[in-house]
């Protein structure tokens, strides 16, 4: 009971980070799944089952609050569910000696991408208003949706960055087409891991918990969208990836590494963290006190 609890509550912080930042659902609980010793095709599995339900929700939250363009849900998802199911197959089919690291190495390169980007970064703003081309959308979805299904996440790492950094939407819509679009790559990849797989592995009490967590938190995360600092945020979630995954390497036969080894690594690592999240702080403090001048410039004055 205790374990369905804390995975419930993790299932709720992490759809509270993916529907704000448009990021770090699946990366984080497959993460976690990993850390308690999950296979890691159930792992991947069991958080794409919670997210058909999660995404649903959240997709239509972010639908209430006006954060969707749903030709871009329509140009992205389909590929991205093609891509889902491919890597779903493939992750099926890999032994848990090899699937394990090599999971957790694209989850560490995602989790570094994520706080890098939201770092030194923040939330790139470009040029709004022009139309996302489908010979862009499409490789992209299908290649995150691979990546989505095969590292247990990555459709918004991959997806939410390269909208953002082509400058033609909102973020909060970015977010919002993202996370809606979502929902098709979930089915997608709960479809091919069922096919692959059966229900082997797989902890229906698990998948429940997880659901449970993230029903609750995504109407809240639709609404916290334009009120959470996404840059602090993602520095924070990228650094809790990071640090558990290099965890699950150093663990893994490919490196063996001994605790004299791990330890002084462990060391860096928090202490990278840290910096990015101080940095990150004052970054963002920075930013608003120059928006605030930038208003008070604006205004007229008054005789």
């Amino acid at each position: 009971m205790r374990t369905l609890v804390l995975l419930a509550l993790a299932g709720l912080g992490a759809q509270l980070v993916d529907g704000s930042l448009g990021m770090a659902y699946g990366v984080t609980s497959t993460t976690l799944l990993l850390a308690m010793g999950t296979n890691p095709a159930a792992a991947s599995a069991t958080v794409h089952l919670a997210e058909i339900g999660t995404t649903l929700m959240s997709g239509a939250a972010h639908w209430r609050f006006g954060n969707v363009d749903w030709k871009v849900v329509a140009k992205i998802g389909v590929p991205g569910a093609v891509g889902a199911f491919l890597g779903a197959t493939v992750l099926s089919q890999l032994s848990t000696a090899v699937a394990e690291p090599a999971m957790s190495l694209i989850l560490l390169g995602l989790g570094l991408y994520v706080m890098s980007r939201f770092t030194f970064r923040g939330m790139p703003k470009g040029n709004l208003g022009k139309p996302l081309r489908k010979r862009f959308l499409s490789p992209l979805g299908v290649v995150a949706g691979f990546l989505d299904a095969t590292g247990g996440g990555g459709w918004g790492p991959v997806g939410t960055p390269a909208l953002l950094a082509s400058g033609r939407m909102e973020p909060r819509k970015v977010i919002g087409s993202i996370d809606t679009s979502e929902f098709l790559v979930a089915v997608a990849a709960s479809l091919g891991f069922l096919f692959s797989l059966g229900s082997q592995g797989l902890d229906w009490g698990w998948v429940a918990a997880f659901l449970l967590g993230g029903l609750i938190a995504a109407p809240i995360a639709a609404w916290l969208v334009r009120l959470v600092p996404p840059r602090v945020l993602g520095s924070a979630v990228g650094g809790v990836i990071i640090v558990t995954n290099v965890r699950t390497l150093l663990r893994s036969d490919w490196v063996g590494a001994s605790s004299s080894l791990s330890t002084p690594v462990y060391v860096l690592l928090y202490a990278l963290w840290a910096a990015a999240l101080t940095y990150s702080i004052r970054a963002y403090r920075k930013e608003q006190v120059a928006e605030t001048e930038s208003a008070e410039e604006r205004q007229p004055v008054t005789a």
